[in-house]
């Protein structure tokens, strides 16, 4: 179904629900929502709510011969640009200084080797035909490597969608009260120290700067991507704090650091505008997951609180009804990928040079699949349960859309082979997953519960649960599996 404009009028109110809570009731709760006086370019092109936020796994730098799949990348799909095109920006917008001071050039402690002033009217004459805020910023905008027309705002200021800087938690015990068994989860496992990030929190904050297992990680989530990706907040050496900056790109949010100011494309954890641009943030394994697979196998994690110091109505989705699979998404004015309806949900990962997507709607019929990429052999897991964060009014109530997990079939030298063990009618127990070589059982975690590998885990891949349409705009080359 496309959304039609009654339709995409609705999405435009339930957007602008999310930033006038974030905005209006932060403010009463003392905490600030963006620059003071900051103000939507004129030619804005969402409604005064949109926003966006999601990852692309970490590359795993091994030999990448091709894979066999069934539906390769298109011929015509080229790799995102690399330089500035001012062809691609949208109608012209008058660049403006906000009430918080003069309009930021590139601050003088930041800036480049100099440059030809042609290179400099450019970039300069790109930014200001572009749809997004520059004042207040103390960015380097003279250093990018996509074109700005390709970035619009998404109608909030800067931390208008306000992250969580020092998250709180409970236990396992307390969360149960307010989480339904099969809500949405983002797990994360770091050293021993075990984190579940619900979704129904993050939909309204999108980013948690956090610390686990003495690692310091930004969990991130974007609703309007189903990006649901944790990053490593170090660079050399350097703990980098992460917002919301308020643009997006393909429709994906753009997050910044408050130490250079640059932005930061969460699909990819590459940095794409300012001092850092071309850096990229290491991702760590993370998956979306059912809360009572979640508590079963990490009775002593801690969970996200909602008591997040902001007033939100967590439990509710602001984006009623967004993840249908063949509705367009928001804010995206990129070539569509047709190869799958743009929002059939895929998991997505990339080895090496190798990008690999595994349709749900695949994935749910077989339970398991077996393929290599990039030169290691994987097994892709599909476990039903886990609700959709973009569905119902609550997401205590939405449709079951499933979880996966994508692992190393190698284990001590040995390659093993799964099934599922998902059917009820069969004789297992229902942990997931059995491997043919030695019986053991597996759960979508990739532990084994029961048999002669009890208590041994398979390598975790770093994936995503993206929408097709984000993952195949940032990975144009993907080749999709639709079975052997």
């Amino acid at each position: 179904m496309r959304l039609n404009p009654f339709q995409r009028a609705r999405l435009g109110l339930a957007l602008l629900l999310v930033a006038l809570t974030a905005s209006v009731v932060s403010v009463g709760c003392g905490t600030s929502a963006g620059p003071e006086g900051e103000e939507a370019p004129i030619n804005a092109q969402a409604p005064a709510t949109a926003r966006a936020d999601v990852g692309a796994p970490a590359e795993i730098t091994t030999p990448a011969p091709a894979a066999k799949r069934t539906i390769s990348a298109p011929a015509e799909s080229a790799p995102e640009p690399t330089t500035a095109s001012p062809a691609t920006a949208p109608t012209a917008t008058e660049d403006r200084a906000t009430e918080t001071g003069p309009e930021s050039a590139p601050p003088a402690t930041t800036a480049p080797t100099r440059q030809p002033a042609a290179a400099l009217a450019d970039w300069e004459r790109e930014l200001r035909t572009a749809n997004i805020r520059r004042g207040g910023w103390k960015t380097d905008f003279s250093k990018r490597n996509v074109p700005y027309g390709e970035i619009f705002s998404g109608g909030v200021p800067r931390d208008g969608i306000p992250p969580i800087d020092a998250p709180k938690f409970v236990s396992v015990a307390e969360a149960n009260r307010w989480l339904e068994g099969k809500e949405p989860v983002i797990a994360f496992e770091q050293k021993g120290a075990a984190r579940g990030y619900p979704l129904q929190i993050l939909t309204w904050h999108e980013i948690v700067n956090d610390e686990v297992g003495g690692v310091p990680v930004v969990a991130t989530f974007c609703p309007l991507c189903n990006s649901a990706l944790v990053f490593d907040r170090r660079l050399d050496g350097e703990v980098y704090d992460f917002g919301v900056s308020g643009n997006l790109r393909n429709s994906d949010l753009i997050m910044w650091d408050r130490q250079t100011e640059s932005w930061w494309q969460q699909l990819t954890g590459e940095a794409i505008v300012g001092e850092l641009t071309g850096r990229r943030l290491d991702i760590l394994p993370a998956s979306i997951v059912a809360w009572e697979d979640f508590k079963a196998a990490y009775p002593e994690a801690q969970i996200l609180s909602r008591d997040t110091g902001h007033s939100r109505n967590y439990g509710v989705n602001p984006y009623v009804g967004y993840d249908e699979v063949g509705q367009s998404p928001f804010l995206f004015f990129a070539k569509e990928d047709d190869r799958l309806l743009p929002m059939e949900r895929v998991a997505a990962l990339t080895v090496g040079a190798e990008a690999a997507a595994y349709p749900f709607s695949f994935l749910e019929s077989r339970g398991v699949v077996h393929d290599t990429v990039g030169g290691q052999e994987l097994a892709v897991f599909f476990k039903a349960g886990a609700r959709s964060a973009l569905d119902g009014y609550l997401i205590a109530d939405s449709k079951e859309v499933g979880s996966t997990g994508v692992f190393r079939r190698d284990l001590e030298g040995q390659i093993l082979t799964f099934t599922s063990d998902s059917d009820p009618d069969s004789d297992g127990d229902g942990d997931g997953f059995i491997d043919r070589e030695t019986g053991s059982r597996w759960n979508i975690f990739g532990l084994a519960v029961a048999g002669p590998h009890a208590g041994k885990r398979l390598t975790p891949v770093v994936h995503a649960n993206h929408f097709w349409f984000a993952w195949g705009a940032f990975k144009p080359d993907t080749e999709i599996y639709l079975g052997e």
